[in-house]
């Protein structure tokens, strides 16, 4: 019984000899995990997380374009505090924002402005006149993606230009050429792409 066993261990022992050689050769390795490929993973996600959802990102929150001090951003307004406002973003978007009536509870100090065109050069603005102006970007040290609306009307549309910074807005303003109000509503706007860098 006991030569039994031992010739059995030094069958399994010879087994595992055959499978690897010493010395200066490799070690075979035998179904390997193979390396994940870019196409099967998250670009940009540090684990490699692979994702699959079935939705393109217009199904879900497709990027609207503005204007950061005469440069492109392009970002995604998913929430707003106002009802009408939320309809009026989704009828032109597509996917449904949703109404927060929270946000208009947000403390002032802690919002940023979104300038947003009534009337003037026609544009793929939320009202159909030139895209948005906004006042921050990340990276910027008062960046928030949280907006006050700032509602833009030109005295007289003939005389009306493309805004696309702050800076402009501010010198129509002081030429008497614009109007500018506020009426309490916020947007979260978060910026996905600005001129220096993207999320």
């Amino acid at each position: 019984m006991r030569t039994k066993f031992w010739m059995l261990i030094l069958l399994v022992i010879a087994g595992f000899l055959s499978l690897y050689s010493f010395g200066s050769q490799t070690v075979p390795v035998s179904a390997a995990t193979p390396a994940p490929t870019a196409s099967a993973t998250m670009s940009g996600m540090g684990g490699g997380m692979p994702m699959d959802s079935g939705y393109s990102t217009n199904d879900l929150a497709p990027l609207a374009k503005a204007y950061y001090e005469g440069k492109d951003v392009f970002f995604i307004h998913p929430e707003a505090s106002n009802p009408d406002v939320a309809e009026a973003l989704t009828k032109m978007m597509g996917p449904q924002v949703l109404t927060v009536p929270s946000l208009a509870k947000v403390p002032k100090d802690l919002l940023g402005n979104v300038y947003v065109f009534a009337n003037g050069v026609a544009g793929m603005g939320p009202l159909g006149f030139q895209p948005d102006v906004f006042d921050s970007v990340p990276g910027d040290e008062n960046y928030t993606p949280l907006r006050t609306i700032s509602l833009v009307t030109w005295k007289d549309t003939t005389a009306a230009k493309e805004l696309k910074s702050v800076a402009d807005i501010k010198a129509a303003q002081d030429a008497g050429q614009i109007e500018i109000i506020q009426p309490s509503v916020v947007v979260n706007m978060p910026i996905l792409v600005w001129p220096e860098g993207n999320r």
